[in-house]
């Protein structure tokens, strides 16, 4: 157990109002708003972003893992450079735990399984991503029905790949899309929601210091 201790800012300080779900020496866990950025994107209209915000409040604060900007939920930044480091390593040998919810079109027939599907980024129509079954990476995401309603469906999503737009394309693919998804839901679909309907609800890891496991959970705010 690494026992070093070092000040940190209390959340009361913490710009615009970003929940934290959790705070430590280490690593510091928030609620991301939807349409917030993760991390800085090209032009100066895209400069806000919870990685500025939060590196600007918390000493160290940096980015291990990233959220579409219009999802919102738990997400975990690292305070030092160890912590970032041992923390990008479980999300690259996937032994994070992350699960989602999402309403979707339509009701989905199966109360669980899974979708593998294959996704690359489409180099055509940034920032689209695209299924391959050819060049794509392997992208697996396991399902749940929570309820259903007349025409939409509650889903808890656990995903075991990161791949980025991996859940909205999934649920595209199987005729599912997600309300309010604006790269790819039709029209209908689209604009059946004010926001996109996809939420980090929680996030559990193995803290760096402490070796603990940890979970961090998010009210879904739809």
């Amino acid at each position: 157990m690494n026992t070093r201790t070092t000040h940190h800012t209390q959340p009361e300080h913490l710009p615009h109002e970003i929940p934290v779900l959790y705070h430590d020496d280490y690593l510091v866990a928030f609620d991301k708003p939807s349409g917030l950025l993760s991390v800085k994107g090209i032009g100066v209209d895209k400069i806000d972003c919870l990685q500025v915000r939060a590196a600007s409040a918390i000493e160290g604060a940096r980015i291990v893992h990233r959220l579409d900007m219009d999802t919102s939920g738990v997400i975990v930044l690292a305070r030092d450079a160890d912590t970032h480091r041992e923390l990008s390593r479980q999300f690259q040998d996937r032994e994070v735990q992350k699960a989602y919810i999402a309403v979707v079109g339509g009701l989905v027939q199966e109360d669980s399984g899974s979708i593998d599907i294959p996704i690359r980024k489409d180099l055509e129509n940034p920032p689209k991503q695209c299924v391959d079954y050819e060049q794509g990476k392997p992208s697996l995401t396991h399902f749940e029905v929570i309820d259903r309603s007349s025409n939409t469906t509650r889903l808890l999503l656990k995903p075991v790949t990161g791949r980025s737009h991996q859940l909205r394309i999934h649920l595209r693919e199987r005729g599912h899309p997600i309300l309010g998804d604006n790269l790819y839901a039709p029209k209908a679909l689209r604009d059946a929601a004010d926001r996109l309907q996809l939420h980090a609800k929680t996030l559990t890891i193995t803290h760096p210091a402490t070796e603990d496991r940890r979970t961090f959970e998010s009210e879904c705010p739809f």
